[in-house]
């Protein structure tokens, strides 16, 4: 993955994840492969991660504002 795509969702990204955990558990990559895909599940993780936070803070504000 070149870079994260802005208009991914949640669930697309944790799609992805799945796939590559997956392809990794099933020892379908070899060598050069798990790096790359290693790489994308790190990119993964970090979107996942920020768009939980961002989320629980918006969520967080409108129940402040009720």
């Amino acid at each position: 993955m070149k870079s994260m795509d802005k208009k991914m969702t949640y669930a697309e990204a944790m799609k992805r994840l799945q796939a590559i955990v997956s392809a990794v558990e099933s020892d379908e990559l070899d060598v050069d492969q798990l790096t790359v895909k290693l790489k994308e599940a790190k990119e993964l993780i970090t979107f996942c991660k920020d768009k939980l936070t961002s989320t629980s803070d918006e969520v967080k504000k409108i129940l402040e504002s009720l």
